[in-house]
């Protein structure tokens, strides 16, 4: 944790139960840790975004060959 996050107040809510001060510091710790570990991993994609038109755009069509089959065709 940085310093600016250590110092924010942490609301904890126990809903049922009545847990030790030592159960909830081991709580508040493992998931401050997994909550740091997954800030870690997320990584945002800092790229230029792409364009709609760069999205919409296929690869033109080859041309239609004529070959043997298309001897006979008057259509």
């Amino acid at each position: 944790m940085t310093g600016g996050e250590a110092e924010r107040p942490l609301h904890v809510e126990v809903r049922r139960g009545t847990p030790t001060a030592e159960e909830l510091a081991a709580v508040i710790a493992v998931v401050s840790d997994a909550y740091a570990q997954e800030a870690a991993a997320a990584v945002a994609d800092d790229g230029p975004p792409e364009s709609a038109w760069r999205r919409s755009a296929r690869a033109l069509r080859t041309p239609l060959r004529r070959g043997f089959g298309w001897g006979r065709f008057t259509g």
